[in-house]
């Protein structure tokens, strides 16, 4: 049971699906609130004229006009955490068992046999020709 749930996982692009929703929803959440509470309060300590606004200038005397540098190194700090989470934690394990799984350590999915391929040929044929009647 195990075997085919692996199997089902190491084929074609599902890992490769998996890493794009952990970047695109979950873990970002997560990366987010720790950049936005944690890291974004210390950068904005390191400099700007308003303490509330955080690290960054003003064009002009318009406060719709601030450039907030602080959340653009905050989005750059998010960006690597969850990157780097994703390729420790399913890229690099994934790699591991597909070279493993070259070398002849491990068994790969089960391929169908000639005969397998054909009996599905033969069954579909088979349908094929009582829909027609």
């Amino acid at each position: 049971m195990f075997k085919g749930f692996k199997d089902f996982l190491l084929r074609g692009n599902v890992v490769d699906l998996a890493v794009a929703v952990v970047i695109g929803a979950a873990f970002t959440t997560i990366v987010t609130a720790f950049t936005t509470g944690l890291i974004k309060p210390l950068i904005s300590a390191l400099g700007g004229s308003d303490a509330a606004q955080g690290l960054g200038f003003k064009i002009n005397s318009s406060p719709a006009t601030f450039m907030d540098v602080g959340g653009v190194i905050n989005a750059a700090i998010n960006f690597v955490i969850v990157a780097a989470v994703v390729y420790f934690a399913i890229v690099l394990p994934v790699k591991h068992i597909q070279e493993r799984r070259k070398r002849g350590q491990e068994a790969g999915p089960a391929e169908p046999t000639d005969i397998e391929l054909l009996k599905e040929i033969r069954d579909l044929l088979s349908a094929q020709q009582q829909n027609k009647d």
